[in-house]
């Protein structure tokens, strides 16, 4: 089972993501993960990718598709696999269609959580996270028991720089304009499958499982 998930930032991608990997036993390869890491260890890849992800901007295609390449022709991608965070762009899905016809594969679904800009203004900006240890809080949805300080260590929270609304909002942009034609794409092709991404994550998840039985 070779699947997609995508949809706005702060729409659960992720989180969804690791459910659907460990239920149907599929590589979760996450472009977000591979990005941050790059970033922390401050690689050149990070540094650059860096760059764009603190305006809220994607990283450019000739990156992104290098790093899928590499991670979809490995021995634990044969027997599935879920791209999450790419593709994000008309070029990246067309470049994937490529890599998978010369190896004589598809792509079986593309899942689009769909969720409203207000909504994801809301659970982004709300987050928080611990200096010292790195948990995370929500100041809605998970607040700390004291406001301002991790439960788990007492260290101080801090908004990251890419969860301010200014930034938010100029991700979003990005993904209306580049990424929200990948649904006409893939509809064409007969795969595109949209989810409602409001409520529990259990919820959200459930309704994922009545499309993927037709799947698996």
């Amino acid at each position: 089972m070779r699947l997609i998930i995508f949809g706005p930032p702060g729409a659960g991608k992720g989180t969804q993501a690791v459910k659907i990997s460990q239920e149907y036993k599929v590589l979760h390869i996450s472009t977000g993960d591979i990005l941050r890491a790059s970033v922390k260890e401050g690689t050149e890849l990070g540094k650059l990718a860096k760059t764009y992800m603190d305006k809220g901007e994607l990283v450019p295609d000739n990156v992104i598709i290098g790093i899928i390449k590499e991670r979809i022709t490995t021995q634990d991608s044969q027997k599935g696999f879920l791209l999450d965070g790419f593709p994000r762009t008309i070029e990246q899905a067309e470049a994937l269609e490529k890599m998978l016809n010369k190896e004589g594969q598809r792509i079986d679904s593309v899942i689009s959580i769909e969720v409203d800009d207000e909504e994801i203004v809301k659970r982004i900006t709300g987050r928080r996270v611990c200096e010292k240890c790195g948990s995370m809080y929500h100041i809605i949805f998970d607040p700390p028991t004291n406001m301002g300080y991790c439960n788990k260590c007492g260290g101080g929270l801090y908004q990251r720089d890419d969860d301010s609304e200014d930034v938010i909002r100029t991700r979003l942009q990005v993904y209306r304009r580049q990424t929200e034609p990948l649904k006409k794409f893939y509809k064409k092709v007969g795969i595109l499958k949209r989810v409602d991404g409001l409520g529990t994550i259990d919820d959200v998840f459930e309704r994922i499982e009545k499309i993927l039985k037709g799947v698996a």
